[in-house]
């Protein structure tokens, strides 16, 4: 069964409706009808509420984190062997720290990373890059 691991900005492009929401939309489908199985990071919980919570209000912040409990997705907690597998990330790779848990995550599933994040690009992790947003000119 297909894996796929939603990184923070795939759940924000669902959101806010941004290119490539559809293919989001079309993998946690996929999960809904037992197909495939969706994977989160803890921290991706955070970021989401923390970035709503400041781009609009604490109030659409609590919304939105509700909203990702809601979605057909599992959410993975710190364990010491992907402790591990983020710090080696973190230390060989230039990510986020929150990037290197979610990186971690993608690699202890393997399960392909969904995502439009360029940090990603040279990590050992399959990958599903998804459009980046159009450039305001």
């Amino acid at each position: 069964m297909k894996r796929f691991l939603l990184d923070t900005s795939a759940i924000l492009t669902l959101r806010d409706d941004e290119p490539g929401a559809d293919r989001v939309a079309e993998v946690l489908d996929l999960a809904t009808r037992g197909k495939a199985r969706c994977y989160g990071c803890f921290i991706t919980l955070m970021e989401v509420f923390y970035r709503v919570w400041r781009d609009e209000d604490k109030a659409a912040g609590q919304l939105a984190y509700q909203q990702c409990m809601a979605l057909p997705i599992e959410w993975l907690s710190n364990s010491d062997a992907l402790l591990v597998k983020a710090a080696e990330y973190k230390a060989v790779y230039p990510l986020s720290i929150a990037d290197a848990w979610i990186a971690a995550c993608a690699s202890e599933q393997g399960a392909v990373l969904l995502h439009k994040d360029p940090e990603f690009t040279p990590l050992p992790v399959t990958q599903e890059l998804l459009p980046l947003k159009a450039k305001k000119v």
